[in-house]
């Protein structure tokens, strides 16, 4: 069974509860049908039911939740926001004024336990998507860093199913510092670990190898690797490590013979945001790998961000890896 399948099983089998904030846009009203249709998760649309049945009269909403934020009582999240957000000067006026924004309502809905995990992002930023949930959902104990992943399937080959690695980050923190490098590392473990079904194996990539090259790029990445192993001391981790020892068994030999990591890695931390967003697109494009995400982790509850490219499909998809971050 590929990852895809397993995940959608998995999810079918927890009964959570998914927001999709976007609710009149047209693939998020059709991935909803599809999510639906596959018992992947119970789905809420935040959308005027009278404009989904104008517009997609094709499209059955059977099963399908439809909270439409100008008919529904909001009291309740009008005061969890304030409460919420008052020490920053939000009053109750522009709590009941943000509360409209779908992006706010969606992550009162999963802080209030009303839904178990958000999907936006197919026509709003990524900024405007976790902003909201920085604000009310906030970071997981212990990480102070709200990051990525990409779940890549690799093509498959002689064995099988094709290789699943992870890749972090590659969409949000744009030059980590070593300190948010190091809590990339570790929510990107965690991520491997529920979505994919890894035993995580971590390898913070560089440029050097253990010294082989000497710069300050090299020495964010040996400070992020030491903090990472402080957080995480369960983890098989280890940097700096070029790309080749990372992955390939030979080299990771030659290169690091004393690591548990190098030539076994199917967890790889890119040291920036260019390097990582470059990384997982020749993947994707040049060796043929399914993408699956961005998925957004360390946030207390999950929220995740779609490309605005995104299709259909991509909307199923990443909704399906939400329901395991949470389980």
């Amino acid at each position: 069974m590929n990852l895809l399948q397993s995940v959608r099983d998995k999810a079918a089998k927890a009964g959570k509860r998914i927001v999709l904030a976007e609710g009149e846009e047209e693939r998020s009203v059709r991935a909803a049908r599809e999510i639906a249709d596959a018992k992947i998760a119970k789905i809420t649309l935040i959308a005027s039911e009278a404009v989904l049945k104008s517009k997609y009269s094709d499209v059955s909403l059977k099963g399908i939740d439809v909270f439409d934020p100008n008919r529904e009582a909001l009291g309740k999240y009008i005061d969890v926001l304030y409460n919420l957000r008052k020490d920053k000067g939000v009053d109750h006026d522009e709590a009941a004024r943000l509360v409209k924004d779908p992006l706010y309502l969606a992550a009162l809905m999963v802080q209030c336990g009303d839904a178990d995990g958000m999907v936006a992002g197919a026509i709003n930023s990524t900024g405007n998507v976790l902003r909201p949930a920085l604000q009310i959902i906030k970071t997981s104990p212990g990480i102070s860093t709200v990051s990525s992943c990409f779940i890549m399937i690799m093509p498959k080959g002689k064995s099988g199913d094709g290789e699943v690695l992870v890749f972090g980050d590659c969409a949000v923190v744009p030059n980590p510092s070593a300190t948010q490098l190091a809590a990339i590392a570790v929510s990107t473990a965690a991520s491997a670990k529920s979505i994919a079904g890894l035993t995580p194996r971590v390898a913070m990539l560089s440029f050097s190898t253990k010294g082989s090259a000497k710069h300050e790029l090299v020495d964010k990445v040996v400070e992020a690797t030491r903090i990472a192993k402080q957080l995480a001391p369960e983890l098989a981790i280890d940097g700096e490590l070029q790309a080749d020892a990372a992955l390939v068994e030979s080299v990771g030999k030659l290169k690091s013979p004393d690591s548990a990591v190098a030539g076994a890695a199917n967890v790889l931390i890119f040291p920036d945001l260019q390097s990582g967003n470059i990384g997982y697109k020749l993947v994707q494009r040049l060796a043929g790998a399914e993408a699956i995400g961005p998925i957004c982790q360390g946030l207390n509850k999950p929220v995740n961000d779609l490309s605005r490219g995104c299709s259909v499909e991509d909307i199923v998809n990443v909704t399906a890896m939400t329901v395991p971050q949470a389980i």
